[in-house]
């Protein structure tokens, strides 16, 4: 089988946060004094530039500003490295720029500036309404100003706003996660990302465990949550994500497809196919912002070759995400191997009816058991 190129998109990691939470597993560090903003997009722009040959003639579909707390950095910060991205590669006509920022850490004016560099969708890190949660959560922003942060992007101009919210928090009841749902849903976003709280090596909640609602808590939280969700428009396309029409997450489509994608940033990741050597490659760049920042952004790390025996999995590992799973054709064209070797797994579970007949998408029973449906791929 050939590889094709898949679409391309770009994911740019800003390290720095005000505070770490307890349940967070990402390269985060919390800022000492100033952000180095003028250090750091020239290690950026390095980076870019090194990235240039793997981007080839493909046009960037959309970018993703991580963290951290990019919010922290300045608007003027995103429209230099921004007109610099744009000079140095091919941007889609209807590219997606979408910026996570939390609420305590925007106001007014920055989301004003945020709008005028060019970024034109919002991921908040709402995580909870509730008090209570929210400081068990060790976040540093207030429901009220949750809410105050959604109403003033609104207000700057953004139209394409996601409310990333958690549940399954510390003895939070099934009527307080669908509160948290009601108040997400009556600020009227376009994306709602609603997901599980799960507890990760290296973090301070792994280290003191809270006591979390048991299964059938669980159960009973998500299907008022899901069934509240669809009623008021917005469709569950992915385990967690949910959209208006049309308001899908472009970028995260991509990583669930087996698109490609260039990772510029302390800690980022990539993934690039390269059909010439019929292989794709996974990489990430150095994690801690001062090595980052001496090397001038140009080392890349830990970079591999996806075995081929690995990549059934690390397909469907994203794909059956998808509530509609992907067609099989995507499959081949976007790993080089043939369909059958999927087989025989893909026949026990289409049998025990986990699968669906003519996609690769999970049934709903399938979904369910998730974790067991992938576990049959893995090499």
């Amino acid at each position: 089988m050939t590889l094709a190129l898949p679409p391309l998109a770009l994911y740019v990691h800003l390290p720095w946060c005000v505070r770490k939470c307890p349940y967070c597993d990402f390269n985060s560090h919390e800022r000492e004094g100033a952000l180095p903003e003028q250090e750091y997009l020239a290690a950026l722009k390095q980076d870019i530039a090194d990235e240039q040959a793997a981007a080839g003639n493909r046009p960037i579909n959309s970018i993703f500003f991580g963290g951290g707390t990019p919010s922290l950095l300045s608007p003027g910060f995103y429209e230099a490295l921004l007109s610099y991205l744009a000079g140095a590669l091919s941007f889609a006509d209807d590219i997606e720029i979408t910026l996570e920022a939390n609420p305590g850490t925007v106001e007014q004016q920055r989301f004003e500036g945020f709008h005028a560099a060019g970024i034109n969708r919002l991921s908040l890190g709402v995580q909870s309404f509730n008090e209570r949660h929210l400081r068990a959560l060790g976040r540093i922003h207030s429901g009220t100003e949750a809410a105050r942060a959604v109403q003033q992007a609104q207000a700057a101009g953004f139209e394409n706003i996601n409310l990333d919210l958690m549940h399954a928090l510390p003895d939070q009841t099934p009527e307080e996660s669908e509160a948290d749902l009601r108040q997400a849903v009556a600020l009227a976003p376009t994306h709602i990302s609603w997901y599980e709280l799960t507890i990760e090596p290296n973090t301070a909640f792994f280290r003191a465990p809270p006591q979390q609602p048991d299964g059938d808590t669980l159960a009973d939280a998500e299907t008022t949550g899901f069934a509240l969700l669809a009623d008021a428009g917005y469709q569950r396309y992915e385990v967690s994500a949910f959209a208006q029409a049309g308001r899908l997450a472009r970028h995260n489509l991509n990583y669930w497809q087996f698109g490609d994608y260039l990772g510029i940033g302390a800690g980022a990741h990539g993934k690039i196919t390269n059909p010439a050597q019929g292989e794709i490659l996974r990489y990430r760049k150095t994690r801690l912002p001062a090595h980052y920042l001496a090397e001038g952004g140009q080392r890349r790390r830990d970079a591999h070759t996806i075995p081929a025996d690995q990549l059934p999995f690390e397909f469907l590992l994203n794909a059956l995400r998808l509530l509609d799973g992907v067609p099989q054709a995507l499959f081949p064209a976007r790993t080089g191997l043939p369909l059958s070797h999927l087989q025989p797994a893909l026949a026990q579970l289409r049998q025990r009816g986990l699968l669906h007949p003519d996609r690769l998408a999970c049934t709903p029973t399938g979904l369910r058991f998730l974790n067991n449906v992938l576990a049959a791929f893995q090499g």
